[in-house]
């Protein structure tokens, strides 16, 4: 549990660092939603 607690934390960090470099919201809000989907989608399956 904790290497996968770990391992989300640091892909986390990474697309933080990501958004940094992103000024427009709406392309952040995309990637965000698109992530979010192919996470569920991913972890479900």
């Amino acid at each position: 549990m904790k290497r996968l607690v770990g391992f989300i934390l640091f892909w986390i960090a990474i697309g933080m660092t990501f958004m940094l470099f992103i000024r427009n919201g709406l392309v952040a809000l995309c990637i965000i939603v698109l992530c979010l989907i192919l996470g569920y989608r991913l972890f479900c399956s």
